[in-house]
Parts: structure tokens; sequence; C-alpha cells
């Protein structure tokens, strides 16, 4: 059964240490996974092409997920898809579960191999389409990103099913809050929202319809054009998942 709306769980957590894996899906993975409405065993695929397909991310990936009690899959790009049909598997799913690395090294393999338009149909299908950090970013209009270097820099040409910007890993890596604010302060990026780790945004088509998190104190934010140069945040009142 399909999510009662086009629904996107955008993240900066969602995966933390295991026990007995590497991996352990958090609180806001397995809210990604509810809201997908599934009775029984929920399929739940991954995507890792921001890490280059690589292949410790998808075993951890893969013991994580049957951990959790999820059907898991994967779809690779590198060195060439590892399936025929690229948009029948992502169909094929209840949750889309795209991981952190390189959002400028995501957006051009999945525009070449169409990997956009079967994630667009799919969202639109009622997958619930989830991620962190990169992850995160792609559904959004822009964001910062440490792809081309340890300097961040403003991605423009993010996959925009969401027409805001995005800001991940907000309180934990000190030049992601100030450049946010400064690339939407001067119009390089729309307004939009960013995430503490541990915190994340659900949307219902393309609304922002509640902020998210698996810890205390961490929280989402709302930044928006202040006029004179100036960028205006707003905490927003994020919930508590248990």
């Amino acid at each position: 059964m399909p999510a009662d709306a086009p629904t996107i769980l955008a993240t900066s957590g969602g995966i933390g240490p295991g026990t007995r894996t590497r991996w352990e899906f958090t609180a806001l993975t397995r809210h990604a996974v509810d809201l997908s409405g599934v009775a029984g065993t929920p399929r739940v695929c991954f995507l890792a092409t921001a890490g280059g397909d690589d292949s410790a991310y998808l075993v951890n990936f893969y013991t994580a997920a049957q951990a959790a009690g999820f059907s898991p899959s994967h779809l690779a790009l590198f060195p060439m898809p590892n399936v025929a049909e690229p948009a029948e598997l992502l169909l094929d799913q209840d949750v889309i579960f795209v991981g952190g690395g390189s959002v400028a090294g995501l957006l051009a393999p999945w525009r070449m191999h169409g990997v956009d338009a079967a994630m667009h149909a799919a969202w639109r299908a009622g997958v619930v389409l989830t991620g962190v950090s990169a992850g995160s970013l792609c559904w959004h209009a822009g964001g910062t990103t440490d792809s081309f270097g340890p300097r961040l820099r403003a991605v423009t040409d993010g996959l925009g099913f969401l027409p805001y910007a995005n800001g991940v890993h907000h309180d934990s890596e000190p030049q992601r809050r100030p450049l946010f604010q400064r690339l939407i302060a001067d119009g390089t990026l729309p307004g939009g929202y960013a995430t503490d780790d541990g915190a994340g945004l659900l949307y219902r088509d393309t609304e922002l319809v509640e902020a998210l998190s698996e810890e205390p104190g961490r929280y989402a934010y709302r930044v928006d054009p202040g006029g004179d140069g100036t960028a205006t945040e707003e905490r927003l009142d994020t919930r508590l998942l248990r």
C-alpha cells in the first residue's frame, strides 16, 4: 500500500552504529518505513551512488536492513546499472533510502541513467523517499556541499522535487550554517530548511508538514532572505520520535 500522498523524509540522520551490525536504522528511517503504510515486510531499496556504490556501504545496508526485518534491494550504477530497468525496480519499492556522500557525484549519474525521472515517478506513485545528507539535499533545489573539496560550495542543480534550499549537518559542521544563510541572503539559493544531525523534514507533496528529531535537542530550521543582504533563521517546532 503506497503512502497516502507523495512523501519525502529528508534527514541528517536515520542511521547509527549498530550493536551486532556496523549500522542500524534509527528512528527517522523507521518512521519513513511506517509512513509507507506497509502491513507486512517493507521493501526498502538503497542507492549508494553518492558513495560511489562502495561495496562496504552496500554490505552495511543489507545487514542493517535484514536485522530490521526489511526486504532489501539496491540500485547501483557503477560500473554499469545492476538491473536492466532501474525504473521498474524503484517503482516496486515501499521506501527508497539514499545514502550520503557526494551530492554532485549522485546527480550526474542519476541524470545520465534516467534515475531522476524514475525517482520522480516513484515519488508520485506513493513510494516514500528518504535519505541522509546527500540523500536529503538531492530532493531539493540546492544546498551546500563538500563534493568539490573541504571548503563548502553551493549546489544549485538539485532534482527540485521540493522547491526549497536544504541545509544538512547544520549544528555539527562549522561552515554549514553561515554559508547556507549567506547563499539564501544573496539569492544564490531560495529560502529553505535546515536540519541538525538527528533531525528530519517531512514533506507531503511539496509542503513541509512536520519537523522531526530522533535525539533530544536536535532541531530543524526555516531560513529565508531577510532583506539588505541578510537571512533570517527560525527554529521550528520539532517533534521527538520515540
